[in-house]
């Protein structure tokens, strides 16, 4: 029964849903490539493939070079596809190991079936780009920003000195009133005492009259 399914109604079947065959062709190439041989290659060859790959890195589109983004695992989905293809395609005219044959295949086959082996490629390949070159550099901050930065400093820095200036000068003034409080308690104690003597002269007998 087995050897009846395998060799009747599976190739049955494959024809009606693989009518192209594509799908055949990238089975037949999955087992036909060779992950440790190519990556024995690159080892070999990565003195002489990394100004490659870096060179054909910058010169791509933005789109490609989001492949790489923060060091992560390149991730094959449908809307980054043709990014990862067009890369790939790089790749092969630099003779990067396996991405010629990887290309090919995908030409036959399209990109969905043989995702995993892009991906092996492209995996294999960025180790040789930059770190620099995968994180954006900043902006510089515009004249305008600069300048408007610095007027606020500058505006801050002369409020401080008018408060400073404000409270040396309102010392002196609060020193000034505590001493005029001082001299006028002095000239309350002067009369109070000079009152006391002239009570005191009023209060005393007054002296008999000489006889005659």
């Amino acid at each position: 029964m087995t050897s009846v399914w395998k060799t009747k109604v599976l190739p049955g079947l494959n024809k009606i849903f693989d009518k192209d065959g594509k799908k055949a062709a990238a089975a037949a190439f999955f087992k036909s490539f060779n992950k440790e041989e190519i990556g024995k290659e690159v080892e070999d060859k990565k003195t002489e493939l990394e100004p490659k790959v870096v060179e054909a890195y910058e010169a791509s589109p933005p789109e490609v070079k989001a492949l790489f983004k923060d060091n992560k695992p390149v991730k094959i989905t449908k809307k980054n596809s043709a990014a990862a293809t067009k890369f790939l395609d790089e790749l092969a005219k630099i003779d990067f190991p396996g991405a010629k044959l990887v290309s090919d295949a995908v030409a036959k086959s399209g990109a969905t079936p043989l995702a995993p082996l892009v991906t092996f490629i492209l995996d294999k390949a960025a180790p040789f780009i930059p770190k620099e070159a995968e994180e954006p550099k900043a902006e510089p901050e515009p004249a305008a920003a600069v300048e408007a930065t610095s007027r606020e400093v500058a505006v801050e820095e002369e409020k401080k000195e008018e408060v400073a200036a404000t409270e040396e000068a309102a010392a002196p003034a609060e020193t000034s009133e505590v001493a005029v409080a001082e001299e006028k308690k002095e000239e309350e104690k002067k009369e109070e005492e000079a009152e006391k003597k002239e009570e005191e002269v009023a209060a005393a007998p007054a002296p008999p009259a000489e006889d005659k």
